[in-house]
């Protein structure tokens, strides 16, 4: 047989060769999509889009917020059809975010939402959301393992999504405060990371001190990155952030501040739902809230949310205070009984799967002594044992 080039050879055998198309996308277009692929892994996760709430994480409406940027975009669905196969942006926009606590230039940072240089003021550009090249830059700083014993982390982080939410902590641009220590709190690579260890001093080439840390992941994987690599990852990382250590502040103080509410309810509700669990623990599960306002309008409708357990509550317990910090006062009821938030899954109206947050398995009267405590200034020191139900002394 004669020689011939491999061209030839695939024509003789009936194979078509299509042109290898070059595909060149503006820094525009690399942003959209590095936004929109966030928003398919949440989909992949959870088996839906995300959606607005205030009963939704803080990463949840984040997304939804960008989706719905993505959706006004005249070019987003042409660009990101291939992507787009569980149809998300063939949805409509709802804006129903609240927004009042943050200013323009927060908010807009704390979405990705923004203006790139070449467009500044179009709120319809997406904002720190990072080109395919800087996520592999940063997942590359160190070898990233799945964590074989996330379970005892994983209420650390689910905490750290509430205390966000709810403002007791912040996320701060990194840099301010660039040290590392055990116990801290970062956004890297778009995913929640905890300092679990720092190992010893060590010197790096340059003569200065350096440690092996032992960093987890939300997503349930862990790295054994060097400090300073985290450090400089997190600056190169536009979206990298530190979380503020939680500050409690006062909760009962004569300076009025932005969340404090001059005379409020604490109040305890019991569900009536006809769940098996819920059914068989009902006068140990409990829900707490603040309101200034009236608790019948607060709870109306309950048995159409999933935040009530999709029925109807009976309210068991109030308590009237006065210049409360509503932010902070549940904040700390979460933090006290988070050991015995309730675990339970039900589906919700459509049947989709969902984990409803702040019930507990906590007796009436613990929660009755707690509020005594605040009142009189000794709950200090005090931890909710879950194995005896009942307040101890911390350790």
């Amino acid at each position: 047989m004669a020689d011939i080039d491999d061209d030839e050879l695939l024509h003789a055998l009936g194979v078509e060769v299509a042109p290898v198309k070059a595909s060149i996308r503006t820094q525009r277009e690399e942003r959209i999509i590095a936004g929109f692929e966030d928003i398919l892994r949440f989909h992949q996760t959870h088996g839906r889009g995300p959606q607005h709430g205030e009963g939704r994480d803080i990463f949840e409406r984040l997304y939804a917020v960008r989706l719905d940027q993505l959706r006004k975009l005249p070019e987003a669905k042409t660009l990101l059809a291939e992507l787009d196969t569980p149809r998300l942006l063939e949805g409509k926009a709802v804006a129903a975010v609240d927004v009042d606590a943050l200013d323009e230039d927060a908010l807009l940072a704390e979405l990705g939402i923004g203006d790139l240089p070449t467009e500044e003021g179009d709120i319809t550009v997406l904002r720190h959301v990072r080109s395919s090249t800087e996520k592999r830059a940063a997942e590359e700083v160190a070898d990233r393992t799945a964590c074989q014993d996330f379970e005892q982390f994983r209420l650390l982080f689910e905490q750290v999504e509430q205390d966000l939410k709810s403002g007791v902590r912040k996320a701060l641009r990194f840099g301010r405060d660039a040290s590392v220590a055990d116990g801290n709190y970062f956004i890297l690579g778009g995913q929640l990371a905890y300092v679990a260890e720092v190992g010893e001093t060590i010197k790096a080439p340059n003569g200065e001190n350096d440690a092996r840390l032992r960093v987890i992941y939300a997503n349930g994987t862990e790295s054994n990155l060097l400090r300073r690599s985290l450090q400089r990852a997190l600056y190169k990382d536009n979206s990298g952030r530190r979380l503020t250590d939680p500050d409690m502040g006062p909760l009962f103080s004569a300076e009025v501040e932005p969340e404090d509410i001059a005379a409020g309810t604490i109040y305890v509700l019991r569900s009536r739902s006809d769940h098996p669990f819920v059914s068989q623990h009902r006068e140990l599960i409990h829900k707490i809230g603040v309101t200034g306002g009236r608790i019948e309008a607060r709870i109306a409708g309950a048995e159409n949310h999933s935040t009530y357990l999709l029925a109807g509550v009976e309210v068991v317990a109030t308590y009237k205070l006065h210049n409360i910090n509503r932010v902070k006062l549940e904040s700390l009821f979460h933090r006290l009984f988070g050991a015995a938030q309730l675990d339970l899954t039900i589906a919700d109206r459509f049947g989709k799967p969902v984990k409803p947050r702040e019930w507990f398995l906590v007796p009436l009267h613990v929660i009755d002594e707690v509020v005594q405590r605040l009142v009189d200034g000794t709950l200090t020191g005090m931890v909710y044992d879950a194995q005896s139900a009942s307040l101890v002394a911390s350790q």
